[in-house]
C-alpha cells in the first residue's frame, strides 16, 4: 500500500485490456465493500463491469440498499450527487471521471433559476401559485431549490404522476430544465400547448408578456439533451416508407415533434422493457441514446426482433463517454490501495433541502 495516491497519467496510455484485468483484480480484492453502477448510457467497455445497471435514480437507491462502503458512479456529476445524497452518511459515492457531466443540466444553474423565481414574482405570488419541479437530471442545488420552495423531483418514468402531484398543490408548474419532458408530459395530460409557455433564460422576464406568464399552467425552461434533439419527425417517415410495420418508441427527451409521430413514448427503463416484452420477430425504431440501442438490438436479435437507432447520424453522451476503463481502472486501484480519489459530496446544506425534494417525489412513487 502506498501513502499517495497513483496518479491517472499513469492509466491514460493503458490498453482497454490491461486495464479490464485489473478492474477485475481490484474489484476481487474490494469485494463487498465497493460497488459500481453503471448508466444505461454507458459505453460496453465500462457498463460490463457494473455490479448494478439501469437509470441514475434507481442506481442510487440500489446502492444505498447494498452494504458498500464505496459507491462508484459510471455516470455523469449529477448522478453521483443523488447516490450521495441517497446513500448512508457512512458511504461514499465516487465519479470516475470528473468531466463527466451533463450538459442538459448545465443550462439551468442555480443563479439564473432564482433570476427567473424572482421576475415570477413581480407578475406573480410565486410561493402561492408556483411548485418548482426539477427533472433529476439536474445539480443538487437545484433540487435544492425545489426543497426550499415546497417543490420536487421528477424523472422520465414518474413525471405525470409529479406534475399531478404538483396541480394539487398550486396551479402553475416551473419546470427545468429540460422542456420536452416537461412539454411531452403535460400534453399527454391534455394541457394545451398554449398553456406550456418555454422561458428563454438569456431574455429580459424569459422573452414572456405578463399575460402569457399568467396564462400559463407550465413554465418550461428552455433547455434540453443534445442527444435526443438529433432524432427528427422525417427520420421515422422515412423509415416508415422502408418497413411500415415498424413500431416507434421514444424518450420524452425528444421533441415534441418526434414524439407526436411514437406509438410508445417512455424512459429508458420503459423503452427496455417495451421491446424486451414485444412479441418475436417485430421492428422498433427506437429514439434514445446509441450505446443502449445497441445493446438492446444484441439482446433481442434472437428473438428475430429488429431494433433500429431512429438516426442516421450516430450520436451517443459524449459526457457520459468520457468515463473510459482507464479511468475505472485508476479509482478501484486507488480504492484497494486505500485511497479515495474523485469523492462526490454534497454539502450539509444543500442535500438537506435536495433531499426534502427528493423525499417529496419518493413519497409519490
Amino acid at each position: 500500500m502506498t501513502n499517495t495516491p497513483f496518479p491517472i497519467q499513469d492509466y491514460a496510455l493503458l490498453s482497454d485490456e490491461e486495464c479490464d484485468a485489473r478492474i477485475i483484480a481490484a474489484k476481487a480484492k474490494l469485494g463487498s465493500r465497493c460497488v459500481v453502477l453503471g448508466h444505461h448510457y454507458q459505453r460496453d467497455e465500462v457498463f460490463k463491469h457494473a455490479d448494478f445497471s439501469g437509470d441514475s435514480l434507481k442506481l442510487s437507491r440500489d446502492a444505498a440498499k447494498s452494504d458498500a462502503e464505496y459507491i462508484v458512479f459510471c455516470g455523469v456529476h449529477f448522478m453521483a450527487e443523488v447516490a450521495d445524497i441517497l446513500s448512508r452518511p457512512e458511504q461514499i459515492a465516487i465519479l470516475p471521471d470528473m468531466a463527466a457531466g451533463c450538459s442538459m443540466a448545465d443550462m439551468a444553474n442555480l443563479i439564473k433559476v432564482q433570476k427567473c423565481w424572482d421576475e415570477l414574482a413581480q407578475i406573480i405570488d410565486v410561493e402561492a401559485e408556483v411548485t418548482p419541479v426539477t427533472y433529476i437530471n439536474s445539480a443538487a442545488d437545484l433540487k435544492s431549490f425545489c426543497g426550499k420552495h415546497d417543490g420536487i423531483v421528477c424523472t422520465s418514468s414518474n413525471a405525470q404522476k409529479i406534475l399531478e402531484w404538483s396541480f394539487a398543490k398550486k396551479s402553475k408548474v416551473l419546470f427545468f430544465p429540460d422542456q420536452h419532458l416537461g412539454r411531452n408530459t403535460g400534453y399527454r395530460m391534455g394541457i394545451p400547448l398554449e398553456e406550456m409557455v418555454t422561458w428563454d433564460f438569456t431574455k429580459p422576464m424569459g422573452g414572456l408578456t405578463e399575460q402569457q406568464i399568467r396564462n400559463a399552467k407550465i413554465i418550461l425552461w428552455n433547455g434540453y439533451c443534445s442527444v435526443h434533439q438529433v432524432f427528427k419527425p422525417e427520420h421515422i417517415d422515412e423509415f416508415l416508407k422502408r418497413y411500415p410495420e415498424t413500431k416507434v418508441i421514444s424518450h420524452p427527451e425528444a421533441s415534441f415533434e418526434v414524439c407526436q409521430k411514437s406509438e410508445y413514448i417512455g424512459s429508458t427503463e420503459y423503452i427496455l422493457k417495451t421491446v424486451r416484452e414485444a412479441e418475436p420477430n417485430t421492428r422498433w425504431l427506437v429514439a434514445t441514446e446509441l450505446n443502449l440501442v445497441n445493446r438492446l438490438h444484441d439482446e433481442c436479435k434472437a428473438q428475430g426482433k429488429n431494433v433500429h437507432f431512429m438516426s442516421p447520424t450516430l450520436c451517443m453522451c459524449s459526457t457520459m463517454f468520457r468515463t473510459d476503463p482507464q479511468h475505472l481502472a485508476w479509482v478501484l486501484e486507488n480504492l484497494a490501495a486505500g485511497h479515495v480519489v474523485n469523492r462526490i459530496s454534497v454539502p450539509e446544506d444543500i442535500a438537506k433541502y435536495a433531499k426534502k425534494a427528493l423525499d417529496n417525489m419518493l413519497g409519490v412513487m
